[in-house]
């Protein structure tokens, strides 16, 4: 299906594996030209060697306070226009709220929310000149508490909050924002959650990972290049009355409304 995304431009942030490679993969496919942003260059080049030219790579530590800014005009420098936001990077620890620290608490907020927010603010007025989008990967922590996941869960809360905030906005600016929700998608983070369910139920890895989906009450585990098509739709002229929307893609763990 043609997107008509052809010749536009993107940057996907957390770019360097999982979910954002994935994103970045599948809208380098529909034609875009993509910036690659992540902490580790190694790891861009990789991708971008992958997808040829019309890739730019830097890297750049999202959770300082000026990188936001100077992502985005480098991208606007090397392509003279930017035309699709995805704001993907960000991790959150899991624990027992009573464990988890301030400095955890705060290095959560600071890479997938505050990173988020200023990539926003920072590419904002360029979405407004090319009648531009946002998307922002949250998460489904965001919608439904879990003990375990505190830290993320709000995070995503707040990064979903923001996203009809700046929806409500871009009404008037011509900038369309929306979310994706992410389930339990098959990515190293993953892994390492099935290592760990494994470990506490005294079995292998392949058992774990046929029992945790049931355990959750979903078919299968996601593949990141779901992920990447429903980012690919929300950013193209064909969900162009998709405005402040959230899209769980989740095999149907989310039963909340």
């Amino acid at each position: 299906m043609n997107l008509g995304l052809e010749g536009r431009v993107a940057i996907v942030t957390g770019a360097s594996r999982g979910i954002g490679r994935a994103i970045a993969e599948t809208l380098a496919g529909e034609g875009m030209r993509v910036a690659l942003v992540a902490r580790s260059k190694d790891l861009l080049e990789g991708v971008a060697e992958s997808l040829g030219t019309g890739t730019l790579v830097h890297a750049s530590d999202l959770r300082e306070p000026d990188a936001p800014a100077a992502v985005v005009a480098a991208v606007v420098e090397r392509f003279g226009a930017l035309d699709v936001l995805v704001n993907n990077a960000g991790a959150t620890v899991r624990g027992d709220f009573l464990e988890l620290t301030d400095e955890q608490w705060t290095d959560g907020f600071a890479l997938k929310f505050f990173g988020a927010m200023r990539m926003a603010r920072a590419a904002w007025p360029h979405l407004v000149t090319s009648g531009g989008s946002i998307v922002n990967i949250s998460g489904i922590g965001g919608r439904t508490g879990a003990a375990e996941f505190a830290i993320g869960g709000s995070v995503n809360a707040a990064l979903l909050n923001l996203t009809k905030v700046l929806a409500d906005r871009g009404i008037a600016d011509g900038v369309r924002v929306n979310a994706v929700n992410p389930g339990s998608i098959a990515t190293e983070r993953l892994v390492k959650r099935m290592r760990a369910y494994a470990a506490e139920h005294g079995i292998d890895e392949a058992e774990a990972g046929r029992r945790m989906p049931k355990a959750m009450r979903v078919a299968r585990f996601g593949e990141p290049s779901e992920i990447g098509r429903a980012v690919a739709f929300l950013a193209s002229p064909a969900a162009s009355y998709c405005q402040g929307a959230v899209l769980d893609v989740d095999g149907g763990q989310t039963r909340t409304l």
